[in-house]
This record gives structure tokens, sequence and C-alpha cells, in this order.
């Protein structure tokens, strides 16, 4: 039997019965749809990680003090000081796998300008490196100076989340602001970052010189920071990098070779890594239970395409009286399945990227339809088709003509 014919009569007796068949397709449209859009939203989240982790800088490392511990129990990362500027200072100059670094003294206090006050997410003392650390550009005015630092002015520079709730719609450079009631200028505001890759909004923060933080803010007479951040001139090669600067901390904080780093080091690509690959789980596990409804689809197809033989029986038993083969009858009745899974399939695409358009514009989420998850939509259904119309063919394939005949 020619394949054009097998085609033209399965697409007849599938309109035999529309209601029917319209039915039979519901289960596989929602499944292939539900697989696109949840599909969409994975790689689309994953999309955004990316997009977040490479705005926080290039190849950024966080160089973190020791941890404290009394009877075995450690106080985690950071509780003791162990880091200084002068650290940072000789990563740059001895390691030439380091762009840039620059030290981070972390504060939080009340900013008041006028009658308005804000109290930023993020307060931090840093150097001028810290534009090339973070790969962040300064939109209005002008960032602080090395002699800032080394004079300890009191001088500061805004995220724009900060700037905007300050001063509104004016121009906060050369403004003062009072922190801890004292004067401060407003030298520049940086250019918008956005959030984070854990949500947090980097446009609400206030960079200052870390010896204004350590010595006015705190009120410390120590020279230690929080943290060294570093951006690294290139990923490749990082490990080696990553292991010459352990060696250079270990021989400047006199460490003996079998005692513990009083410090660590954390990559962000790591971070990066762990994200995007708790988005993939999710997205499987996503199209995992989505495709749920396409079993349910197919064994819908299954009972129907049963239904059919039962109906059609003295049909078939007519044809293989009048030469029909075991073979012609199965592709048939497969032909009627591959078609009824296809459309369905076909309209499961478009009802797919419709949802994913829906949500990317009604609730904000970030999603991205992928060639790939449609191509692999469209030969699930076509297998769905084949697999549960499978049974059935073979079913009405081997029916006795005579038996068929009489069948009432």
């Amino acid at each position: 039997m020619r394949p054009f014919l097998i085609l033209g009569l399965a697409l007849r007796s599938l309109r035999r019965n529309k209601v029917r068949t319209g039915l039979t397709m519901l289960g596989i449209v929602i499944g292939i749809a539900a697989v696109i859009a949840m599909v969409a939203l994975g790689q689309g989240a994953s999309d955004m990680i990316q997009r977040q982790i490479g705005a926080m800088g290039r190849n950024l490392i966080m160089i973190m003090p020791g941890a404290a511990s009394s009877r075995g129990f450690s106080w985690g990362a950071g509780s003791v000081l162990t880091l200084t500027p002068e650290d940072g200072e000789a990563i740059a100059r001895e390691i030439p796998g380091v762009r840039a670094i620059t030290p981070v003294v972390r504060t939080r206090t009340q900013i008041v300008y006028g009658n308005a006050n804000w109290v930023p997410s993020m307060m931090a003392g840093v150097t001028p490196a810290f534009l090339q650390v973070r790969d962040w550009d300064v939109e209005e005015g002008d960032f602080f100076t090395e002699a800032n630092v080394l004079a300890a002015h009191k001088v500061c520079v805004l995220g724009r989340t900060v700037a905007d709730n300050l001063f509104g719609a004016e121009s906060p450079v050369g403004r003062q602001i009072r922190i801890k009631n004292m004067p401060f200028v407003v030298l520049g505001v940086l250019a918008r970052k956005g959030s984070n890759a854990l949500g947090h909004d980097q446009d609400d923060s206030v960079f200052l010189p870390w010896t204004t933080v350590k010595k006015l803010l705190q009120g410390s007479s120590f020279n230690n920071v929080d943290t060294l951040m570093a951006s690294l001139a290139t990923s490749e090669g990082m490990d080696e990098t990553l292991e010459e600067i352990t060696r250079l901390l270990r021989q400047r904080h006199r460490l003996q070779e079998r005692e513990e780093n009083d410090f660590s080091i954390l990559p962000m690509s790591e971070v990066a890594g762990v994200m995007t690959q708790t988005s993939r789980i999710m997205t499987v596990l996503l199209a995992v239970i989505a495709s749920i409804s396409l079993v349910v689809g197919g064994v819908g197809i299954m009972n129907i395409m049963l239904v059919a033989v039962a109906e059609r029986t003295r049909e078939i038993g007519l044809r293989m009286a009048v030469g029909a083969r075991g073979r012609d009858i199965l592709l048939q009745f497969l032909a009627e399945a591959v078609v009824l899974s296809s459309v369905a399939g076909i309209l499961g695409m478009l009802a797919g990227v419709a949802a994913a358009e829906i949500l990317s514009s009604t609730m904000r989420w970030p999603t991205r339809v992928s060639p790939a998850a449609v191509g692999l939509a469209a030969l699930f259904s076509g297998g769905v088709g084949v697999f549960f119309g499978l049974y059935p063919a073979v079913k009405a394939s081997r029916l006795d003509p005579v038996e068929a005949l009489r069948y009432e």
C-alpha cells in the first residue's frame, strides 16, 4: 500500500470522530506544551545565573580570613581576621595571573541627606582597584583615588539605588551626606548593575576608602581586612594561580608545613558552576514531571486505537477478504496513531512556546525556548504514537478474516 494512500486513510478515519480525536490529542498537547515551557524556564534561569555571575566581575575570586576554633568547634570562615592590605599588595605584585585586587572592609549604618535617610544593604571600604576587579563603571562624577585612601578622607561613591532613594532626580555629585554624624562628600555614582546571582541588589551599596571605614566608622587601629577580592587575567590556569596565591599567603603568614591555612579562597566560577548545575537538575526534574502527562496521553491513544479496532473489525475482515495483507492493516492503524500524536505534538509545541512567552511577559520570569528542546519534543511526540499505537495495530493485523467478517 502506498504511503500517501495510508496517510489519506488515516486522516479520513480520524475525521470520522472529531470530538474523540480532539480529546485524545489533548493529553499529548498538554504534555508537549508543559515540557517545552518547563525546559524554557530552566534554561532561562540558567542564562540569568550566568549573566548575574558575569556582572559580579570576570574570573572573580574571594580570599577570606580563617576560622576560629575552640575545643574542636569551628566558628566559620572570617571569624579570625588574618588578612591585611599588604597581603593583597604582595599578591598583585608577585602573582602574574592576578589582574587586580582590593581589600574589602564591611560595615553597615544609616546614611542621612536632608530629611531623607537610607540603610544600604552593602557598605564597604575598598581601593580604586575595586572598579577593575568588579568590572564596574562610574556613571556620574569620579571614584576616589589612592590619595583619598592613604589620607582616610571622608568621601564616598554611591550605587544607583542609594542615589535614587536619597536624592531622587537631583545629582548627588559634590553633595554632602552624613554617616554616623560625620559629613562625607559624594564623589560619584556607579553605573547600574542589577541583582546578583543570589537576588541581592548590587546597586544598593556605598563604597568608601577602606582606611576611612576602618579608622573613622569602626574606630579600629588594626590593619586587618574582612576580605581580599581579586580578578584574574584569564580563567585558563586558574588552579595554578590559586596554588601560587596559597603558597604566597602561607609564606607571609609563616605557617608551618603541617599547619592548616588561616584563610580560604573561593572562586566565583565554582559558585556559578554549582548554581548552574542546580538549575539544570531542576530543569530535568520539571521536564520529567511534565512528561508524565505525555505517558497519560499515550495511554489514551492506545485505548482509542483499541476501541477503533473493535469498532472496525468487520471493515478489517472485508479488506483482508479482498486482498489486504496483515502488514497493510498494521501500517494503516499505526499511521493513524502517529498522525494523531504528531498533530497533537505540533499543537503542543505552539502552545508551549506561547506559554513560555506569556510567563516571561506577565510573571517576568526568564525563559529561553531552544530549538533543541522543540526538536526533542517533536521527536518524542512521534515516538509516543509509534510506541502506544503499535499494540493496537499488531492486534488489528492478526485478526482472522473469517472471524472478523462474522463479528457483530
